[in-house]
């Protein structure tokens, strides 16, 4: 009877502890914390107000926190950064229509920009930042577990949170991400207009290129505002003829700065090394045009400096030259020359030429975001439209930008001394608004464009 109690005890401590079916449950959990929660939740929380798709990231940061399990604290660390920084990276990406080698080529140009001046990027970064702090405490822990069934069921969570992902954003599909598909019809507004048929050496021809105008879609007021102070100007109706279309788009600025220059889909990164003859620049050129691009930022940002010339501009002026001439400086994530001051440059430029000019000007202010103060006149946006302010506020902003530059430009071309010119101005890319409110209110696919044509340049020739 007194062996009794030994045995029992020592047969209880031969079995398998079941404390360690709660160890693995307890590895799980933390893993899920990290991996799936914690790595995803930042974007997540975007998805009741808008944001690109990331199902395949979040598919692909589940199998490296499993692969990564078993690993070192270091490693376990600068993965769960590293695939922080990626989905980051593709989420941007995704907003400015940007691949994720066209972004990382981009971030050379990084220290040209001002992020501080937004508090959307300022907020951004905190948030990042902290989830990276808060990963340094969770990876800590022990995250391995071996059960298949505790594998499959890990699989099967960051699965189902990507066909979630997938269904939030299925209202939004063809808003990111657009990249020409091969054999992509081509189309532009230089083309569609009849634009480039006018340089017959009588007269100049400018080409306006306007940061992230996009094409309204469904909205009245936008569709109003669009180019009003140009087309409800008596003095600029009375001297041009007007025409409007929309052209499509892929990708961003540099993109539809290729497109309208050099007819085609395409960047620009092929053109730093070489030239193209068959761009609207160098042809113009061949046929004696003076070629000048204009740009409110600096020369090195995307390497203006450097592929301009290779399709044929042979003057440039940037941000210096006009702060120079005169124009304010206005602020924002970009900061350069006030796109308002512009016209009259151009105006000056055109008169004082002594032969046919082909003049491109890119435009800036209207960059997203655009902030308030720091010099760029929106802070009352409402002189614009109330209803613009009320409903879709960061619209107004950009909306203020557009109308004090076609304002600008209605007074200098309206002007009895300004010499005869074909004016067309064209959007690059629709403007890339994370939220779905705002983005939404915008074509996905096109952008608008609107043709000035002289007047006398429909008039019949005499014998």
């Amino acid at each position: 009877m007194g062996g009794f109690p030994v045995t029992t005890l020592t047969a209880q401590a031969s079995r398998p502890p079941f404390w360690g079916v709660d160890e693995q449950l307890k590895r799980f959990g933390h893993w899920l914390l990290i991996w799936v929660v914690l790595a995803n939740i930042g974007f997540a929380i975007l998805w009741f107000s808008g944001a690109p798709p990331r199902h395949l990231d979040i598919v692909y940061t589940g199998l490296v926190g499993l692969v990564v399990m078993r690993a070192s604290f270091w490693i376990r660390y600068t993965a769960f950064v590293g695939s922080l920084l990626y989905s980051t990276l593709k989420f941007v990406g995704g907003l400015f229509n940007l691949n994720i080698s066209s972004l990382l080529y981009s971030l050379q140009f990084f220290a040209e920009i001002k992020p501080a001046n937004s508090y959307d990027y300022i907020g951004a970064a905190v948030a990042i930042l902290a989830i990276m702090a808060i990963g340094w405490r969770l990876l800590k822990r022990d995250t391995h577990f071996s059960r298949p069934l505790l594998i499959a069921g890990a699989g099967g969570l960051f699965f189902t949170l990507a066909a979630v992902d997938l269904w939030m954003g299925r209202d939004m599909r063809g808003h990111y991400f657009r990249a020409a598909p091969a054999g992509a019809t081509f189309d532009s507004a230089t083309n569609s207009s009849g634009f480039v048929t006018r340089a017959d050496g009588k007269r100049h021809l400018i080409l306006i290129v306007v940061e992230a105008m996009g094409l309204p879609q469904g909205n009245a007021e936008m569709s109003r505002l669009m180019f009003a102070p140009l087309l409800q100007d008596k003095a600029v109706r009375a001297k041009f003829d007007f025409s409007r279309g929309s052209s499509p788009y892929y990708n961003s600025t540099t993109a539809g700065e290729i497109r309208e220059l050099c007819g085609r889909w395409g960047d620009y990164y092929d053109l730093v090394d070489r030239k193209d003859d068959a761009c609207i620049p160098a042809k113009l050129a061949a046929k004696g045009y003076d070629t000048l691009a204009m740009h409110s930022f600096t020369p090195n940002f995307f390497a203006l400096e450097k592929w301009y010339p290779n399709v044929g501009f042979q003057h440039l002026a940037f941000k210096n030259d006009m702060v120079a001439e005169g124009s304010e400086k206005c602020g924002g994530v970009f900061p350069g020359a006030c796109d308002r001051d512009i016209p009259r440059q151009i105006s000056a430029r055109l008169k004082s030429a002594d032969k046919p000019t082909f003049l491109y000007w890119l435009t800036l202010n209207s960059h997203l975001p655009v902030p308030a103060g720091l010099n760029l006149n929106v802070d009352n946006c409402e002189r614009v439209s109330p209803l613009l302010k009320s409903e879709y506020p960061q619209i107004c902003r950009q909306f203020a930008i557009y109308d004090d530059i076609f304002a600008a430009l209605a007074k200098e071309i309206a002007a009895s001394d300004f010499p005869e010119a074909d004016i067309l101005i064209v959007g690059d890319h629709m403007p890339p608004y994370f939220d779905r409110h705002h983005r939404t209110q915008f074509d996905p696919a096109k952008v608008p464009w609107l043709y000035l044509r002289h007047k006398s340049a429909t008039q019949p020739q005499s014998n």
